[in-house]
């Protein structure tokens, strides 16, 4: 009797799921306006029931913006990693190697663009401000049936919406003195860090019950209970291929078990039911490749699925101009 097979990972659309054949589907939708011309855009968005990874891959023609609005991205460009919180996407320049790993449950905006502004241009990769008018406009293009012209307008506003510099994330987010959402940015990138509210306060010159009222008014909690928040949200990004013991360290307890006390306090379950289950989205993305040949299409798609992968287009517009 020959050996059974074991289930090799199934291949569509440049997705790549591994086996076994019980792991969830990932749903990839595309929204294309302009594109062809140097003003165009196209907007990827994906839903997953597990984990998302966007493997270690370089777009040599497109600029890319990657951003969560319900979790934190994990990201890695070279030796640099880092986290990214909702209010913040993550920016790469075109010709960048980079790796991009999101938390179970989450939706990711995948963004492809010709051209930035002359700020994010300058970056070669990092975390970029995304204001609350970029984040509405960037949700509502992401659907069917928006008209071209209107969604190229709405693209002008969102790459304005982005920002490179703390003053405005704190310009774009705060809504009182923005202490609170200068160390929020700060934690966000290294949640981690062990610094406690009397020296944050003491590097903005103002007192620590100033910082921690700012953080109730932003926030709705104080200093210690926000971070934990953080953390733990972060820890969902990586629990899917790191051990626990290693993402407690990453996040900043000093012990597995008092990681895994916290986790299950928050969400009901322990950490150690996550494994690494998560679906990977390969480098290579057809809907990028489209978006740099060309090819003349027009019109909205037909959804597809095929073997776990289900995947919609929805264009608009002419490709070349």
């Amino acid at each position: 009797m020959s050996a059974r097979r074991q289930p090799n990972p199934v291949r569509r659309n440049s997705v790549t799921i591994p086996g076994p054949a019980d792991v969830d589907p990932v749903s990839c939708l595309e929204y294309g306006y302009g594109l062809g011309s140097r003003a165009g855009i196209l907007v990827l968005k994906y839903l997953a029931g597990r984990s998302l990874e966007f493997g270690e891959n370089r777009q040599d023609f497109l600029h890319q913006l990657y951003w969560s609005p319900d979790g934190v991205l994990s990201v890695r460009c070279g030796s640099d990693a880092q986290f990214v919180g909702p209010r913040e996407g993550f920016w790469v320049r075109r010709a960048v190697t980079h790796e991009v790993r999101a938390g179970d449950g989450q939706t990711v905006y995948r963004v492809c663009l010709r051209q930035g502004n002359a700020d994010l241009e300058r970056l070669r990769a990092g975390a970029v401000s995304v204001s609350t008018e970029a984040a509405r406009l960037l949700t509502e293009i992401a659907r069917s049936g928006v008209d071209e012209a209107v969604a190229l307008a709405a693209r002008d506003r969102i790459v304005g919406g982005l920002g490179v510099s703390a003053r405005e994330f704190v310009g774009h987010h705060a809504a009182g003195a923005g202490f609170a959402m200068i160390v929020a940015r700060a934690l966000s990138h290294d949640p981690g860090d062990h610094t406690g509210i009397d020296e944050w306060a003491a590097r903005l010159h103002v007192s620590a019950k100033t910082l921690q009222r700012d953080f109730v008014r932003e926030f709705g909690m104080p200093f210690s209970r926000w971070r934990t928040s953080l953390r733990l949200r972060v820890s969902r990004a990586l629990l899917e291929t790191r051990s626990v013991t290693d993402v407690a360290h990453e996040i900043g307890y000093a012990s597995a078990s008092a990681f895994v006390a916290a986790f299950a306090k928050e969400y009901g379950y322990t950490p150690g039911t996550h494994g690494p289950r998560g679906a990977l989205l390969g480098a290579e993305m057809g809907a990028c490749e489209a978006f740099c040949a060309c090819p003349h299409r027009s019109g909205a798609g037909v959804p597809q699925e095929s073997e776990g992968v289900a995947r919609n287009r929805v264009t608009s517009g002419p490709l070349n101009r």
